[in-house]
Parts: C-alpha cells; sequence; structure tokens
C-alpha cells in the first residue's frame, strides 16, 4: 500500500516539473530482427549499441520464423499494442517468411496474399475455426494505423538481403515483392520508410559474394551472424538519418 502511495506521488511530481517519460521503440518482425543470438543474430538485438539508452529504450518483440499474418495470429501483437504508449516508436520488418500460399498446410501456415490490396480469404480450420488470410500490405496498414491511432510513431523497413546473386554479381534486390509493397505502403499512410534492403545489398555488391558467405552468413542464405547482423542495425541507423527520422535525435 505504501510503495504504490510513493509510486503515486512520483509520478504526480514529475508529471509537476515537466520530466518527459523515456520513449521506447518496439521491433516486429522476424528472425531476421531477433535469432537466437548464438550462432545467427537478428540486427534489432544489437540496434541499442547505437541509441542513447539513457534516452530511449529498446523493445524488440520479433519473434523467428513469423509473418506478418502469424504475429498477429498467435496474439504477438496484442501484447506489443498493449505496451504501446504515446511518443513510442515502432519499427516494422517482415517479409522472410510471407511467401507461400495461404492454406491449412504446414507450409501454407504463415502465407499471406501477395501486394497491398484489401482482398482476403477465409480458411476453414475445422471445427468451426476461421481464419481471415489478407494481404502483406495490408496487414503492415493495419499495424501502422494501430500505432498511430496510440500516438505511437511507426517506421516500415524493407526486409534485409538474402545471400542470394544475379548472374551480374548483384545481390538479389526485394523492389519488386516485398520491399516494394512495403514501400507503397508507408507512402500511402505517410509514414517513414527505410529502405534496409538497399542498403545493406549495395554494401554487398561493394563486398562480392565470397567475401560476402564468409564474412556474414554462415549457413543459409538467410540468417546472418553477429557481425552481420551488426552491419544491419547499422544499415537501420543510416537509413534513419538519410531521411532525417526523429529517432536519429538518439543515435549515439
Amino acid at each position: 500500500m505504501i510503495r504504490n502511495l510513493l509510486l503515486i506521488a512520483v509520478g504526480i511530481c514529475l508529471l509537476a516539473f515537466g520530466v518527459e517519460r523515456k520513449p521506447t521503440v518496439y521491433l516486429i518482425g522476424d528472425s531476421t530482427v531477433r535469432n537466437s543470438n548464438e550462432q545467427y543474430w537478428g540486427w534489432g538485438s544489437l540496434l541499442s549499441d547505437f541509441l542513447d539508452t539513457a534516452r530511449i529504450s529498446v523493445a524488440n518483440h520479433a519473434m523467428a520464423g513469423r509473418s506478418t499474418r502469424t504475429f498477429r495470429k498467435e496474439g504477438r501483437w496484442d501484447k506489443v499494442d498493449s505496451l504501446l504508449k504515446k511518443g513510442d516508436y515502432l519499427l516494422i520488418q517482415f517479409g522472410h517468411n510471407e511467401g507461400s500460399k495461404p492454406d491449412t498446410s504446414k507450409q501454407g501456415y504463415r502465407g499471406v496474399l501477395p501486394g497491398i490490396g484489401k482482398d482476403s480469404v477465409v480458411l476453414d480450420w475445422g471445427n468451426g475455426n476461421h481464419e481471415t488470410v489478407r494481404s502483406y500490405g495490408e496487414n503492415l496498414r493495419r499495424f501502422v494505423r494501430a500505432a498511430k491511432e496510440k500516438g505511437v510513431t511507426p517506421v516500415i523497413l524493407s526486409m534485409i538481403p538474402r545471400n542470394q546473386w544475379d548472374d551480374k554479381g548483384h545481390v538479389k534486390r526485394a523492389d519488386k515483392d516485398f520491399g516494394l509493397w512495403a514501400q507503397q505502403i508507408a507512402k500511402e499512410e505517410q509514414v517513414a520508410f527505410v529502405d534496409l534492403n538497399a542498403i545493406t545489398a549495395n554494401k554487398y555488391d561493394q563486398l562480392g559474394a565470397d567475401k560476402v558467405k564468409k564474412k556474414y552468413f554462415p549457413g543459409d542464405h538467410t540468417h546472418t551472424n553477429y557481425d552481420g547482423a551488426m552491419e544491419n542495425a547499422a544499415s537501420v541507423v543510416e537509413g534513419l538519418q538519410q531521411i532525417k527520422h526523429p529517432l536519429a535525435n538518439y543515435i549515439r
């Protein structure tokens, strides 16, 4: 009882003296944002290394293997949404787990409809359990709008590039599908867009395929090691600086 009264008194004093609440930057996404931090790392786990954490907190709620569809379906978005407060930030990066045709199979469990349309399909999981599956863009749109309703500033990021190369020696971009759709939703919703895919891909092009593989990708073509995650975190920071985003004011 006494402890609660003290907390209330402290809160009143802070308000009275105009002390601002320390904002939090929330991250949602997949394994490229948050991973096991053993062999593979996500850039979200290292973002705080670039920020003044005395002035802003980082809360990484990304989860490996999730798409925009399953992140919401499993209740992960509801948890983040319950934590958001006015003045916070929300960084959104999905795209690696969206590509399968949405159905009730193991392969289709994560899939979404391509594009940014508002069309949907209804899946029958049996026992009266139905699921409405929407497009990648519509899922992003809903994250953004829910955040804005709470006075939170959303930032959409294109997915990090995979270690896949074309026959001209360039990293394959996501500028014709998920990266493009992410950019289109950001423009439509009038929120910031960081082209993380392009920023990091340009760095990879400079290094070349052999060096990128050796330096950043210990296993598959999607997940990076610590150094790769650090490079992607640096790309996020560079992107925020390029667009002169308010979050750039917290960079150390």
